[in-house]
């Protein structure tokens, strides 16, 4: 083989291995709290609010705090360096993405996403309905817009 083949071969498997390895350290998978803190890496934690658990936010710091339970049942704070996300309140489901806090004592959230429920549909409009009727809502007579 010519020299400049084997320096192309070279050159993809070494970028081969660099993007694989980069991309690694980036996804996170999908964990509960204790995976996350056994596992160390960044990781996204499904869970729920705990609305009777206190939750603040201190404007000095810019720090938004508050107590989630994953979907395992273990409960951990969460510190968000952020302004409490909008409709926060509202969410059926929350989902950090970030790491446990070396001590594991709480989860670092670098992303909050929050699960609203719809309000464009709830669900209402199949209860009546037939087996080959066509389902009508009112959503676009509340609003105003033709479908």
């Amino acid at each position: 083989m010519r020299p400049t083949t084997l320096l192309g071969i070279a050159f993809v498997g070494i970028f081969g291995f660099l993007v694989v390895t980069s991309f690694g350290e980036q996804v996170a998978g999908w964990e509960t709290f204790e995976d996350a803190t056994v596992s160390g890496r960044k990781a996204h934690v499904v869970g729920t609010w705990v609305r009777d658990a206190p939750s603040s936010y201190d404007p000095s710091r810019n720090v938004f705090t508050f107590t989630m339970a994953d979907t395992a049942g273990t409960v951990r704070p969460v510190m968000y360096s952020n302004p409490k996300p909008a409709n926060f309140e509202d969410a059926e489901r929350v989902v950090v993405q970030g790491q446990m806090a070396a001590d594991g004592s709480a989860f670092q959230a670098e992303h909050i996403l929050v699960k609203c429920p719809s309000k464009y549909n709830d669900g209402r409009e199949f209860e009546d309905a037939q087996p080959g009727m066509p389902v009508t809502t009112t959503s676009s007579a509340a609003t105003g817009y033709d479908q």
